[in-house]
């Protein structure tokens, strides 16, 4: 049966009920005494059918007492019938002592039995009824006291009071009546129809119970299958996304991995890659806080925002096109690439399993236990610690109210390019707080996406002179922001955000400057801080100035524990102390301590690189210690049609917030014009330290990274740099 039907039967069942429970009973203007009511009984029907047929007739005779000239009121003697049956029955059956003098104008019963044999009746002489029943016409002087108006002076037709008697009694048949066996029949059929009417509101709400309960089984029925539905699509979207636990739930883990690695990043799949192999059948189990399977960062700033991709919410697969011109994935390898956490133990020939979206509470070193946030507890052998770092947020949007919390974000991982992305769809403007690597080429990226889509606004803003300050030269890093100011950023230096205001959609940010912005997001990117929250639980030494695991160098904290990446503060012997935050640096370092973990006990001696895209113009490489509180030497290629010309900058800073001192040094094939604009096209700049080379900056020049590695490690003085600049061939 379907819903409509039992809706259907519900409403007839309810309105028929309805029309039981409001059915009208005429009631009785009043009663007449029980001797009258019995006496009319025997004769109801004939006189009923009589009564109805002579209605025309008596109200036209009704009329007759209007008029002095007509006697309505006749006796016909011929007509005159004795009928003793009838007068039989009235004096058996009526109790004339019951009857009142004030309700009946009848003296005695003797009286009403004096004149039975009359009979009075209309012209045609049809039997009308006993003469008990009718008024003799000596009476009318004396009107009745049964219903008769006292205040009518005129003789009433006994016609007329006949059938007045009668439709009252008739009606007093339909009444309750008084008492006797008809009055409780008539109760009887009073309590029959009340429990009628009882029976059918009772079923009316039976049926709209079943129906209201058939409706909502229904109802929650098909609520169940689209929350079936729903939830199933939810865990699509979570496992695209990421955002669900892999396995369900930590007891699902294996309980002893030979092979551990703490953290789910570029150090730590790296590792996997070098202990797989120098150890074929390995078994490693990766625990990452994250939801997704182990990615790389630089192209989220970078290539994925210059590389289409589906309009997707959220994107299965992040493809970008490297600068070679080959695409990839961001994802280092597919999920079939990875063996369930379940089926690791009872894996043949090994494999990594990912253990998505646990923290790791701290690491025994001593016992070889790790512990989960949830208290689970997996042995090891070997353990990598490779927690990474997370972007830093700014105090005063921290404290701020969460309305305006809710247009605050950092940016780090895929989620956050989802997120921005879809406020560059809708043309939002977008405020970037921070000139560092992220900040710097997300804003140049963002701008040359919101002018392919005629998108919003982009604005950066910092406190600093210029772009990239802590990497490059005053001079360079200013003229980097105009470069970024012709790309479409809208570039405020100098300035900060003193605070920030909500109305119902967008922020108010008040800067210290005076001036105002008007935006719909804020992407703070103001750098990174090691994660190292499991180390005092885990009794591990923390750098106090660097932050990070401090670790010897062979990449090991503790026996049988080591670091890589971000979180590793490791010593350089020729630069001291460091903690490096580069793509680079994480793939060697995680492949060194992969290797160490294996057996190899090398040491990590390697000179990590970086590079930066900042637009179609301007794109650089760094190798070493390269921080502009250094001094520097630059050396750039002038374009030139027949000459080779050059400009070389030397700058030099006491500290970082001290003003440069600039000069240009001609030398040997170097010529210099100081009218001309700066057009820092092709260089390269030095950084010194002693007046040795630390590190080095290849501005627009690539594939030459090897060769500035080389002179770093030469650990040498040089007394012409601009020798040295033309090994990197930056006239070709």
């Amino acid at each position: 049966m379907s819903i409509w039907s039992v809706r259907c039967l519900c409403q007839k069942f309810c309105r028929q009920a309805h029309i039981l429970a409001n059915r009208r009973i005429i009631q009785p203007a009043h009663r007449l005494p029980q001797s009258v009511y019995e006496i009319s009984r025997p004769a109801h029907n004939s006189l009923y059918q009589m009564v109805k047929k002579r209605t025309l007739e008596a109200r036209s005779k009704l009329q007759a007492n209007k008029y002095p000239n007509q006697n309505a009121c006749m006796k016909v003697a011929q007509n005159v019938e004795f009928i003793p049956d009838l007068v039989d029955d009235v004096a058996s059956s009526t109790n004339m002592s019951n009857i009142k003098s004030s309700q009946v104008n009848f003296s005695t019963a003797a009286a009403a039995m004096q004149e039975p044999q009359f009979r009075v009746g209309y012209a045609d002489s049809r039997p009308l009824s006993t003469a008990q029943d009718v008024l003799k016409s000596s009476q009318c002087e004396k009107p009745s006291a049964l219903n008769v108006d006292k205040s009518d002076d005129i003789c009433k037709d006994p016609c007329e009071e006949f059938h007045r008697l009668r439709r009252e009694s008739a009606i007093s048949r339909g009444g309750s009546g008084g008492g006797g066996d008809d009055g409780d029949e008539e109760k009887a059929q009073d309590d029959k129809l009340r429990k009628l009417r009882l029976r059918c509101i009772i079923c009316a709400l039976a049926a709209l119970l079943a129906g209201g309960f058939i409706a909502w089984f229904w109802s929650r029925r098909r609520s169940f299958d689209d929350d079936r539905e729903s939830s199933d699509d939810a865990l699509k979207r979570a496992k695209i996304s990421g955002y669900i636990t892999t396995p369900i739930s930590s007891d699902k883990i294996p309980a002893h991995v030979p092979y551990v690695i703490v953290g789910g990043g570029t150090a730590a799949f790296s590792a996997f890659r070098a202990i797989k192999s120098n150890d074929a059948k390995a078994k490693v189990l990766m625990i990452s806080n994250e939801f997704r399977k182990p990615y790389m960062r630089p192209p989220l700033s970078k290539e994925l925002w210059y590389t289409p991709n589906p309009n997707e919410d959220p994107i299965k697969d992040y493809r970008f096109k490297q600068w070679t011109g080959s695409e990839r994935s961001l994802y280092f390898e597919p999920d079939e690439f990875f063996v369930d956490p379940e089926k690791l133990s009872d894996s043949v020939n090994g494999g990594i399993s990912v253990a998505q979206g646990f923290s790791v509470k701290k690491v025994d070193a001593q016992k070889r236990i790790v512990t989960l946030s949830d208290g689970y507890e997996i042995s090891y052998d070997m353990c990598l610690i490779a927690t990474g770092c997370s972007p830093k947020n700014l105090s005063m949007f921290r404290d701020a109210p969460p309305s305006v919390q809710e247009k605050i974000m950092v940016y780090r991982t895929p989620d956050d390019f989802d997120r921005l992305r879809r406020y560059a769809l809708q043309k939002r403007s977008i405020t970037i707080v921070g000139n560092g690597f992220v900040g710097s080429e997300l804003a140049c990226s963002l701008a040359h996406y919101s002018k392919q889509n005629k998108g919003g606004k982009v604005y950066q803003v910092f406190q600093e002179n210029g772009n990239m300050s802590k990497v490059l030269p005053n001079y360079l890093s200013e003229w980097t922001t105009q470069k970024m100011r012709d790309q479409g950023v809208c570039v405020i230096t100098e300035a900060s955000i003193r605070t920030a205001t909500r109305d119902e959609s967008q922020l108010k940010l008040e800067l210290n400057n005076g001036m105002s912005l008007l935006t719909d997001i804020v992407v703070v990117c103001v750098g990174c801080s090691p994660n190292t929250a499991m180390a005092g639980a885990s009794k591990l030494e923390v750098d106090r100035g660097l932050g990070g695991f401090v670790v010897n160098a062979e990449l090991e904290a503790r026996r049988n524990l080591f670091v890589a990446g971000d979180a590793s503060c490791f010593y350089d012997p020729l630069l001291g102390r460091r903690r490096v935050e580069h793509h680079d640096h994480s793939v060697v370092s995680g492949r060194l301590a992969g290797e160490n973990m294996t057996g190899a006990k090398k040491p990590y001696t390697h000179q990590s690189m970086f590079w930066s895209d900042l637009g179609p113009e301007i794109g650089y490489e760094g190798i070493g210690l390269v921080d502009s509180s250094l001094p520097t030497v630059g050396v750039f290629a002038i374009p030139s049609n027949n000459e080779k010309r050059s400009d070389c900058h030397t700058e030099v800073r006491t500290d970082a917030n001290a003003e440069e001192n600039l000069k240009i040094v001609s030398g040997p094939d170097v010529t210099c014009n100081s009218s001309e604009s700066p057009n820092y096209g092709k260089g390269v700049i030095f950084y010194l330290r002693n007046d040795k080379i630390v590190g080095i900056l290849l501005w627009n020049l690539f594939n030459r990274i090897g060769l500035a590695r080389t002179i770093i490690n030469q650990n040498k003085s040089y007394e012409d740099l601009n020798e040295v600049a033309k090994l990197f061939e930056i006239h070709a």
